[in-house]
């Protein structure tokens, strides 16, 4: 009789390997960081935090500890992340410098995060966003139509009607194929797309607090207000990278992937690290299932030009 293995296949662990890099996937963050223009404008807005004789450059830290947040790193110590992999992410300061300049920050206040939002500011992914009509969606006001008697005075009525976005699950209520979807208004006067354009900006800013809740919000881990103040602005510049990266690098459904599911499908993603020559490459397997949307976006991100 022969004995019974599970459902899965048994395996042996140990460590003391070498040469995988875990957490690969984030050279793609890390990458944008460079075409934004992020690491010199931090830089540059943190010198007056540069202490003669240190070895780190504090925009450089405050930039590592938002790429371990864009992970989903919770708190300062979570930079461990990058800390094991140097010969990727570069050298990253130790917990006590961390901490070090967080408490320097903070003592500074308005100073320091005004320097911090300077940079993010300046720093761009060289993209315009302009109103543009969206095809397939039509608007309307039907405030005439139901009984509002019962509503407040001065309240309107607006309806959406659009086609769902692609792999969307269609509802019962969808006639013929189109979603109708209703708001309502107190705002007198103005073109109903603005008004609709308002409505759906709303639904974006929900989901941006959502995802801000995923990528550290969630927690206040200092001691004090001024430093969470300064937590709150690592956590605003991971959300930038956050944003940037997908519009600047993937195409089609995967632009619309939040995230988790960046974190989940492309960052958590492991890579062996090979020299050849004067170059290092990351070969990812060929059998992780969203390798080729990791390397077409590298690929993407490499033909920017860099920012400034």
């Amino acid at each position: 009789m022969s004995k019974r293995m599970g459902l899965y296949p048994r395996v042996r662990v140990e460590g003391g390997g070498r040469g995988t890099v875990s957490q690969a996937g984030l050279v793609l963050l890390v990458e944008t960081v460079r075409k934004a223009g992020l690491d010199s404008a931090i830089s540059a807005a943190l010198a007056p935090w540069h202490k003669p004789r240190a070895v780190h450059d504090p925009g450089k830290v405050l930039l590592d500890v938002a790429l371990a947040t864009a992970l989903g790193g919770d708190c300062l110590a979570d930079v461990a992340m990058l800390r094991a992999e140097p010969e990727v992410f570069g050298p990253v300061a130790s917990d006590p410098t961390l901490s070090r300049l967080i408490d320097a920050l903070a003592v500074a206040g308005p100073k320091a995060l005004t320097a911090i939002r300077g940079a993010s500011r300046s720093a761009h992914p060289g993209l315009g966003v302009g109103r543009y009509e969206r095809p397939g969606a039509w608007v309307a006001e039907i405030t005439d139509m139901p009984d509002l008697s019962t509503w407040p005075k001065g309240m309107r009525l607006i309806v959406r009607k659009e086609r769902p976005h692609p792999g969307a699950q269609l509802r019962f209520t969808d006639l013929n194929g189109l979603r109708l979807t209703c708001f309502a208004t107190n705002t007198q006067g103005g073109q109903l797309a603005d008004l609709e354009l308002r409505h759906r900006r709303r639904a974006r800013c929900e989901d941006r607090i959502r995802n801000a809740r995923d990528t550290g919000l969630r927690n206040l881990p200092l001691h004090d207000t001024a430093q969470n103040q300064i937590w709150l602005e690592i956590i605003s510049i991971a959300l930038d990278l956050l944003a940037w990266m997908p519009m600047l690098a993937l195409t089609g459904e995967t632009r619309r992937w939040e995230p988790k599911r960046l974190r989940l499908r492309l960052f958590s993603a492991a890579a062996r690290l090979v020299n050849t020559g004067r170059r290092r490459w990351l070969r990812f397997t060929a059998r992780w299932p969203w390798t080729s949307v990791i390397t077409r976006a590298i690929d993407r991100l490499h033909t920017l030009p860099n920012s400034g």
